[in-house]
């Protein structure tokens, strides 16, 4: 995948935007659970009261309160406080929120700053319970006891109904007194944090229903502030979400463009001898399914490769921080999910690398019974063409069948082993909440924690697991794009001589296919010039076609020259010399769409007139004028709706459409009849009569009007001359002659 990085690089502003757009998901799924336990513990346990600090008290509790307090805190905590009398100008305006001041006394907090009530309540925090417990010394002794510890001076079973303990400890020496807040003090230091200031917090609470306050309008009004904040969070995490998906499918569809675009543009550049690198079955997978996996891999990447891991480890965090304590069985659950998922992922990987071989097989024997149609035809071949096409498809199912079934144990799996740790969490975090030592709320958003964590590992398990594949056809696509022409334009590239007289010299030419041991051409010298036919002809697998695609370079000369015009053709760019050149190859491919769009590849800028006269020259006008549609007539891909020699014809019509001096007809004639060869032959020779032309055939019948006939034999150039010199000089024209014509025809 790295080596495609320069595909993602434009698109960084995109991938910075959704990382940031991830980090707003991560942190709204995060903050859910923490405002959840919010609403327990404070909006429901606590009656929505926030702070151990109260804002008003009633001057009998300041009293106790100070009791219970250090000297040195004594006047601090006196000092943030206003005593408001009962009938006074400020219980006025105060009596509807504490209706205790119709008849009592009442503190009421001034307005200090934060760290000021931090101070203040952390020395109230302790008195405030100690306090609390008293007042239940005589309903619930036993409660009392867990908070005042076991050194009260006082049995509280031994006190009789109605006895004021305040008074009691009141009468204690100073020295007593203060052990006794001592003794208190260290025992209440043994509770966590959140339990100690949920005890006060529920003193404060008994203090203000004391004071007549409306605890249910707190408690709701607290209820819907949080609420409010929990649905904006989950505004904000739905918009983000849906951005991320956004630029993540906008941003993996355009690489996925990208590197089609780019596939095609390297395939185009092609030469023969990269065409033997890369089948063409291989080449469309690579262009479609294995780009297909790279961009949703991409999208994957992008989605989830920065949520999970920002998720998973401030999950483990938050959750630590409601719950140190609690830490291993998170671990344990993280332990068995990742074993789980290496086991899976080792099972699947090597199928997923087998699974692009698979569907570069079956793509090839597709394409081999498409293309090879009227042969298997021929030979009666369809049963064993299907059995082929069956076992190649039975290949792709089992090895999908066995991705699918390894892959279906995932979710059976995760769903038992994130259940299993639901259930430990309500185990072990149920034993904590009855000893006091954690909150219900603390324990519910641990448990979303726990499952968030469990989330983020199980969707990068399934990133990892779906990578390996993305991977291989990353690599694969790669492979394609840094694949070395062999066929180059020069750095300083010339230009043939305007006008281009097209004169054609080859000089001492050797050939040899890329990593072949022998040559296939060997020392190849002549001239063709201007209003002259030279014929190349000799027996199959003599060399023909190579020596004719040497002139377009679709191979380069291992040894020697080409020029045209007395320059070299690799001093010049291949496509101002393939601008120079009208070829009619010995396959007439067509392309799919109508006659009109296939004659337009030869030249783009022909008028419909051009057209018509190049059909008519080429001798199919029969077949393309004969229907109603003329030149937009259907040709279906590769012309698989025309016959051969219909095929032929409108490939030589798209070489002669385009005006070049060069003209290539490589073994074109093949598929024609005696009689509509001789009358293409003879409509075409005016039109070529001044260009330098080449016909490459294996008829004398086709060779023997020729100005000059090259004779091939085992890549060597036999003989060279007209067909009258020939006939009496060269012994393999003489064989190819025999063989082909009567002796009359010799004669």
């Amino acid at each position: 995948m790295l080596r495609l990085k320069r595909f993602y690089t434009p698109y960084w502003f995109n991938i910075l935007l959704a990382a940031l757009l991830v980090v707003a998901v991560a942190w709204s799924n995060l903050a859910l659970p923490d405002y959840l336990s919010k609403i327990v513990n404070t909006g429901i346990q606590k009656n929505g009261v926030e702070s151990s600090l109260p804002v008003a008290m009633r001057q009998s509790t300041m009293d106790r309160l100070v009791t219970m307090m250090p000297a040195e805190d004594q006047a601090e905590v006196l000092d943030h406080y206003t005593l408001v009398e009962p009938g006074s100008t400020s219980a006025a305006d105060l009596i509807k929120t504490y209706p205790v001041l119709s008849d009592q006394a009442v503190y009421v907090l001034k307005e200090i700053s934060k760290a000021e009530k931090d101070a203040i309540e952390e020395k109230l925090a302790k008195p405030m319970i100690v306090v609390e417990a008293l007042n239940l010394i005589q309903e619930d002794s036993e409660k009392a006891k867990q908070v005042l510890g076991e050194n009260f001076p006082f049995k509280f079973d031994q006190l009789t109904e109605g006895t004021d303990i305040m008074q009691m400890l009141e009468t204690l020496p100073k020295d007593q007194r203060q052990a006794l807040r001592d003794s208190i003090s260290g025992h209440l230091n043994q509770l966590e944090g959140t339990i100690l200031n949920q005890m006060s917090i529920s003193a404060v609470v008994d203090e203000y229903k004391a004071m007549g306050m409306d605890i249910v309008k707190f408690q709701s009004n607290y209820i819907l502030k949080i609420g409010t904040v929990m649905i904006g969070v989950s505004i904000v995490a739905v918009i983000s979400s849906i951005l991320v998906s956004f630029f993540a499918a906008r941003t993996s569809t355009a690489v996925a463009r990208d590197m089609r675009s780019a596939i095609f543009k390297k395939v185009e550049s092609f030469s023969s001898a990269e065409f033997g690198d890369f089948s063409t079955a291989s080449l469309i997978t690579r262009t479609t399914n294995d780009v297909a996996q790279v961009q949703m891999v991409s999208f994957m990447l992008i989605r989830m490769a920065f949520q999970a891991p920002l998720i998973g480890i401030l999950g483990v965090i938050n959750a630590f921080d409601k719950s140190p304590s609690m830490w291993w069985t998170i671990a344990l659950a993280v332990v068995i999910l990742v074993l789980l998922v290496a086991l899976i992922f080792a099972l699947v990987t090597p199928r997923f690398k087998r699974m692009q071989l698979l569907i570069d097989r079956l793509n090839l024997i597709m394409r081999e019974n498409l293309s090879g149609m009227l042969v298997i035809r021929a030979f009666n071949k369809q049963r064993f063409e299907e059995s082929r096409f069956d076992d190649a498809n039975i290949d792709v199912a089992k090895n999908m069948r066995g991705i699918g079934r390894t892959m279906s144990f995932i979710m059976p799996l995760m769903t038992l082993v994130m259940s299993g740790a639901q259930v430990l969490i309500i185990w072990v975090g149920a034993h904590q909440v009855a000893q006091s030592s954690m909150q219900v709320g603390d324990l519910m958003a641990f448990m979303q924690y726990a499952m968030q964590i469990l989330m983020a590992f199980l969707n990068l398990s399934m990133l990892f697991v779906i990578l390996p594949r993305a991977t291989v056809s990353g690599e694969r696509i790669a492979d394609v794009l840094d694949r070395e022409n062999v066929i180059l334009d020069p750095v300083e590239p010339l230009s043939f001589p305007v006008p281009t007289q097209g004169v054609i010299e080859f000089h001492d030419v050797d050939f040899r296919y890329p990593g072949a041991e022998e040559d296939v051409l060997h020392d190849i010298s002549f001239r063709a010039e201007p209003g002259q036919v030279t014929a190349v002809i000799g027996s199959t697998g003599s060399g023909k076609s190579t020596l004719i695609n040497l002139l377009p370079r679709l191979f380069d000369v291992t040894k020697g020259k080409i020029t045209l015009d007395g320059v070299d053709i690799r001093d010049v760019t291949q496509h101002e010399l393939r601008e120079n050149i009208s070829y009619a190859p010995q396959r007439g491919m067509l392309f799919s769409g109508t006659v009109k769009s296939n004659l337009l590849v030869g030249n783009h800028e022909a008028s419909e007139d051009k057209m018509q006269t190049a059909v008519e020259v080429a001798q199919a006008s029969d077949f393309v004028f004969s229907s109603e549609s003329g030149l937009d007539t259907e040709v279906a891909q590769a012309g698989i709706n025309l016959s051969g020699g219909q095929k032929q014809r409108l490939s030589i019509a798209r070489a002669i459409i385009k005006d070049s001096p060069v003209y290539i007809f490589d073994d074109s004639f093949s598929a024609l009849d005696f009689k509509t060869d001789a009358a293409l032959r003879k409509a075409i020779r005016p039109r070529i009569a001044d260009k330098t032309v080449f016909v490459v055939t294996q008829r004398v019948s086709t060779a023997r009007n020729s100005d000059q006939i090259l004779v091939l034999e085992n890549g060597r150039l036999v003989g060279l001359g007209h067909h009258d010199d020939l006939i009496k000089t060269c012994q393999t024209y003489q064989e190819i002659a025999q063989s082909q014509l009567s002796e009359e025809e010799l004669a």
